[in-house]
Parts: C-alpha cells; sequence; structure tokens
C-alpha cells in the first residue's frame, strides 16, 4: 500500500519542478536578491520592493544562464517591476480559476537563486476577500493573504496551489502583517501598463482626510449614510485646493462614489482617468475638483 506521505511528497516536489521552470532569480540589490515571473518573451516581472538599482540588474533564467536585465517599468502601488531580458521565454503555467482561490487551501511559494537554484515554501492561503487597495495606492484585483513564513528572497516568486496553476506573485513589500499575492489578472493589467508608460499614473487630489460622525441634518443629502470624511489638510497648488476645498471641509462622494473611508478614495481615483472631473460634496456645497 503507497505511503500517502510519500504520494504527497512526491507531488509537491513535482510541482515545484514544474512551476520552477518559469521562475528567475533578479540580483538588483545588495545582498539579498529575489525573484521573478517569466511572463511573456524577453519579459520579467518582480516585486518592485527589491529592486534597489535600475543599473546592472542580473538575472538567472531557469537554464542557469546569466543574462544582463533592464528595468522598463515599475509601479509602488501594486508592487510590480517589469524587467525586459533577451533569451528569456514566457510562462504557460495554467492559471487558477477564481473560485480555486479560497482560505485553507494548499499553496507554494516557488522561487529560485543563483544558489541553490529553485526554492520552495509550503503553506495555505491564510485569507481571501475582494479588490483591495494598497497603502500605497494601488489596487489588487483580490486580496490574497498567505500563511507562509515568506522568505526576503522569495519576493516576486511564483505562488502555485496543489496543481500547480498559477495563482500571482508573491511579496513581502504591501503588507506587514503577512504576504500577499499580487493575481494573475492584476499582473497582466500593469504589465500592459507599464511596458508602454513606464509607470502607472492615478489620480491625486491632494487632502489629508480623516473620517468623521455626520450630524443628523447632513445625512439625507448623504443619502442617509452615518460617516464622512474630513479634509484635515490640503496640499498648496493641488487639484483640490484649485477646486476650492479647504480644511474642515466633508467629502461625502467622488465621482458619484460614496466615501467613508480614506481607502474609499484610493479605490476611486484608481480607476478614475486622470485629468478627469469629479464630483465631490463638502460640508458647505458641492463643488468640483478634478483630479490629476
Amino acid at each position: 500500500m503507497e505511503n500517502p506521505l510519500v504520494a504527497l511528497s512526491d507531488r509537491l516536489a513535482d510541482t515545484v519542478e514544474r512551476a520552477g521552470r518559469f521562475v528567475a532569480a533578479v540580483e538588483a540589490r545588495p545582498r539579498i536578491g529575489s525573484c521573478g515571473l517569466l511572463w511573456q518573451p524577453g519579459v520579467i516581472v518582480t516585486a518592485q520592493h527589491a529592486i534597489r538599482t535600475q543599473n546592472d540588474i542580473q538575472a538567472i533564467l531557469p537554464d542557469g544562464k546569466t543574462v544582463s536585465a533592464e528595468l522598463a517599468g515599475r509601479d509602488p502601488g501594486t508592487d510590480l517591476a517589469v524587467l525586459r531580458v533577451e533569451g528569456s521565454g514566457a510562462a504557460d503555467l495554467p492559471k487558477t480559476a477564481g473560485d480555486g482561490i479560497a482560505a485553507g487551501r494548499l499553496a507554494l511559494v516557488v522561487g529560485r537563486a543563483r544558489i541553490p537554484g529553485v526554492t520552495a515554501q509550503f503553506g495555505v492561503i491564510g485569507a481571501v476577500a475582494g479588490a483591495w487597495n494598497t497603502w500605497r495606492g494601488g489596487r489588487l484585483d483580490r486580496l490574497v493573504r498567505l500563511d507562509i513564513d515568506l522568505h526576503p528572497a522569495a519576493s516576486g516568486g511564483a505562488v502555485v496551489d496543489a496543481e500547480g496553476a498559477l495563482i500571482g506573485m508573491a511579496t513581502g513589500g504591501l503588507t506587514r502583517l503577512a504576504p500577499v499575492v499580487v493575481p494573475a489578472s492584476t499582473i497582466d493589467r500593469v504589465v500592459r501598463v507599464l511596458l508602454a508608460a513606464g509607470h502607472v499614473r492615478r489620480g491625486y487630489l491632494g487632502v489629508g482626510l480623516q473620517s468623521v460622525a455626520l450630524p443628523e441634518e447632513w445625512r439625507s443629502v448623504a443619502g442617509d449614510r452615518a460617516t464622512g470624511l474630513m479634509l484635515m489638510s490640503v496640499e498648496p497648488g493641488s487639484p483640490a485646493h484649485a477646486a476650492g476645498l479647504t480644511i474642515g471641509d466633508v467629502l461625502l462622494e467622488i465621482g458619484g462614489v460614496a466615501v467613508t473611508d480614506p481607502g474609499d478614495v484610493l479605490g476611486v481615483l484608481a480607476n478614475q482617468s486622470v485629468g478627469t472631473a469629479s464630483m465631490s460634496y463638502s460640508s458647505a456645497a458641492a463643488r468640483g475638483a478634478k483630479s490629476s
């Protein structure tokens, strides 16, 4: 009778071996490297926080070849950076279906280093939620938190499920609580922008905000909501300043979307085209503000 633990061990080792074919090592900071995904021919996606230099970046490909890499663009908001290299293939790993990502499911972080080569860390998905606005102003299509003690050099590695399907890229650069996954769909979206422009432009108002309870007489205007956002600071020359917003005003909506938490504003601005006009309601009157 086959030992089930041996069968599981063999299956995990096989999954790591297959995923490792599409993971490179990236050397772009002193002492501690990172990993990267072979996303498309000539393109490696890695963790932005691990890129400490724009010159003399090297990538070690799955075949052991060391090549020079050029930084094509970076986005701190999603902790993604794109490197252009010669001689790399493209990942053809299947991607995990949305319903296959759930708390408690097994997960592997597959990385690569110059020595010893392929690396692996094993654990479970700790939590899953909807779209998440990062503290850096980016937006992940889904929050997937890992219950894995991620080694610093494993950031940028492939997160795969028990079948070897790709969930996304592991990073320890977006939260101090636990490593998270940048979903494959987010990577697709951001990589297209970085290859075209080198950076991601996001809406900006130039205000400091604090959640506050609304007086009873304001709640009818606010759609019966009990909370708004008070402006604690307004940056001179910012779009909010140009629109006439002042300290003490209370925002209820931006672009017709209710905002009750500072994170709500980041979410709205992430979806706003830069330069479009948004309607922002204050304690005094509705004022037009233009994001930049």
